[in-house]
Formats: structure tokens, sequence, C-alpha cells
């Protein structure tokens, strides 16, 4: 922030259990052993990791959407064998498999829209550059990518997800914070070939839209457009930023750090990995208070760059909090009830709503002080 003291204002969000297969990776179903289309699962060779076993149910609906993804993975990679699902939304579906001795996860796009097709090309589209281009961080390793199909197979990496919530409930320990943070210099500090990677964020359109969609007010509307003019007038050059830094594509290992997800990677203003870092870690001050320090230490345009990006992340996040709470409002009362203390997933996220607010106005409050230092 511009005042790297400034504290969070919002309370802190009592600590609630996951249930078994909460997170980023999904447990999968436990159809019975006689189902149709069951594919039993093998336990993969030597990931440095937990093994995982289990089936994957290829019968009914679910099932034949499941099969069409697989197949689209084959196609592409005839030696892999699924042994679980990760993940699976109605956008996309996450497998983990074997491709010989290698794990391997393969991504496979569900919705085609044109928006979802552009981010998948653009991750395949990195994958393949990290090929001759290396990162200064450790990545999965490209094994097959389809992009007129939106399918992408990449070696699955040993180690324990920084964090399994995209906000965490609970500080991650210091020593996480340092190595999501020493990731993130260094991808920052990486200089790939200009004409690999494009600038995903249109400042101007992205502030417009905001500001269509009340997010924004009259008055962040010309503060933010003051500091980008300032920022571009400055001659501040753009920075690569993997686009996406939360911690939960953060993988820990003693071999190093591992990014995943690159679908937005490309060059920004200065700090929106940093802004991004700063607003996912609403319960953790002293991290916020170091990760302002870095934005504000290459001098005024830098920390200028920094708020804008902090803005726009956040309004971003307010956004999707504010569909989560009215999806949970509109849900039928919950499969489990939450344990004796613990929050539910509407009152947490509601929760979560009003810390994102707060921070905005701190965020408010920091860019007119910019502001009135120009």
């Amino acid at each position: 922030m511009y005042a790297a003291t400034s504290s969070v204002s919002a309370p802190v969000r009592p600590h609630r259990t996951l249930p078994a297969g909460g997170g980023p990776y999904l447990e999968p179903g436990r159809p019975s052993a006689a189902a149709q289309g069951v594919v039993r699962a093998r336990r993969m060779p030597g990931t440095g990791s937990q093994p995982v076993s289990g089936r994957i149910d290829l019968s009914g609906p679910q099932g034949a959407q499941l099969r069409t993804a697989l197949a689209s993975v084959q196609r592409i990679c005839p030696e892999f064998a699924p042994v679980q699902v990760l993940r699976r939304s109605g956008r996309s579906v996450l497998l983990v498999g074997t491709t010989g001795r290698m794990t391997a996860v393969a991504k496979v796009l569900l919705d085609h829209s044109p928006e979802w097709r552009e981010r998948y090309r653009h991750e395949i589209a990195a994958y393949r550059a990290f090929v001759r281009h290396r990162p200064p961080v450790r990545v999965p390793r490209l094994i097959a990518a389809d992009p007129e199909n939106c399918t992408l197979v990449v070696e699955r990496m040993a180690g324990r997800v920084a964090a399994l919530q995209r906000h965490p409930v609970e500080p991650p320990p210091r020593v996480d914070l340092r190595a999501a943070l020493g990731a993130v210099c260094r991808v920052n500090q990486w200089r790939p070939p200009a004409e690999l990677f494009g600038t995903p964020m249109n400042y101007a359109r992205r502030i417009a839209r905001d500001y269509e969609l009340g997010l924004l007010t009259d008055r962040d509307l010309g503060d933010l457009q003051k500091l980008l003019h300032g920022v571009k007038l400055s001659g501040t050059a753009l920075q690569f930023n993997h686009g996406d830094a939360l911690l939960s594509n953060l993988l820990l290992s003693p071999a190093g750090p591992v990014l995943l997800d690159w679908e937005h990677a490309g060059w920004y203003l200065p700090g929106y990995d940093l802004a991004t870092l700063w607003t996912v870690l609403g319960d953790a001050p002293a991290a916020r208070a170091q990760i302002s320090r870095l934005a504000q230490s290459a001098g005024p345009a830098a920390r200028d760059a920094f708020l804008v990006n902090l803005m726009l992340v956040l309004t971003r996040e307010i956004r999707m909090s504010e569909t989560a709470v009215q999806r949970s409002m509109l849900a039928t009362a919950p499969s489990q009830p939450p344990a004796v203390g613990a929050l539910s997933s509407g009152e947490e996220q509601r929760l979560l709503l009003r810390r994102l607010h707060d921070d905005a106005g701190m965020a408010r409050r920091a860019v007119r002080a910019a502001v009135g230092t120009r």
C-alpha cells in the first residue's frame, strides 16, 4: 500500500476446516465396482508425493463428458492412462494419469466460448515457449498440447500446495510466504522475448468496465486515469507477470517452488503479481507490509502502477465474491452442516466480501494520496 504500515481493518475470519476433497484437488467419486464404464486407477510411480489411487466413473451423463475429455487427451497423448479426477467444473476438467513411468496432468476445456478458448490457447503457448526459454522458477514440463481442441498435458510436479483456498483463512507460515514472494519476484525480473507473450490487460478498457459495473466511483475513475497517465508518461517499462499469482497456484517442494496455471502470463504494469498476493493475504498484515515496501522500492512510478493494479485486482475479487454470495443464497441447505463453531460457506463468503470492501477502501485512500503527490 501507499502507507506500508497500514493495518487491515476487517476482522480475522475464523478457521473453517475443509471437508475431505476440498481445495483445488477434488477426490474422485466412488462408484460401485459393478458400475459400467469404471476405469480402475493404478498407483502412480515415483512422484515424490503421496500416491493417489481411485476410480473414474465413465457412466452416466458426467461419464460421457469425461469420456469426451479423455478421448481428446489420448488423441494427442495415446499412452495417457487416467488415474483420478483432480478437478471438474462446468468449464474444464483436470485428470491425473500416467504416461509410461511419468505422472501427468491433463487439462481439457469443456466451455468453448471465445474467452475461455483464448485463455487455454494462451496457456498452451506459454508452455511451448518454456521449452526453449526456461523461466527462473520451476514449471511443469510440456508433454503434449492441442490448441485447436484446448487440451494440454503436462508433467505432474511433486510438492504441497501453498494454500488450498484462493483467500487462505489463516496466514501461511513465514517460510511459505518467503518462498512465494521469492518466486514471484524472480518471475517479475525475467525478460523473455517480447513476441512470445502479449499484454493480457487493457488497463483503460478495464477501468472503464469496472466503472460501468459500479465497482468504481466517479472519483476512482478520475484518480486511476491520472495515475495510469502518469505511469505512461514516466516511460515505465512493462513487467513480465504470472498474472494469477495465487498461493493455490504454487507448489512447495525441497527442490524449490513450482508455479502452475500460466493462462494469464504476460506483460503488465509493474506490480500486478504483488497486488494479487497482497489481495489474498488479508489475514497476514506483516506479509502485506513487506509487499507494499517491495512495490514502493522502485520509486513513485512503480508505486503508482502497483496501486492501479491493486484497485483492479480488488474489484475483480469483489465481483467474484459477490457472485459467490449470490449463489450461496440461492443454494439449498448444504449436504453436511458445518462443525460446531465453524462458518458455513455462505457466511465465510460474506465475511470475505466485507474484508475485500475494507481493502478497497484502504486502496482507494492510497490512490488519492498518490494523486495528491503529483
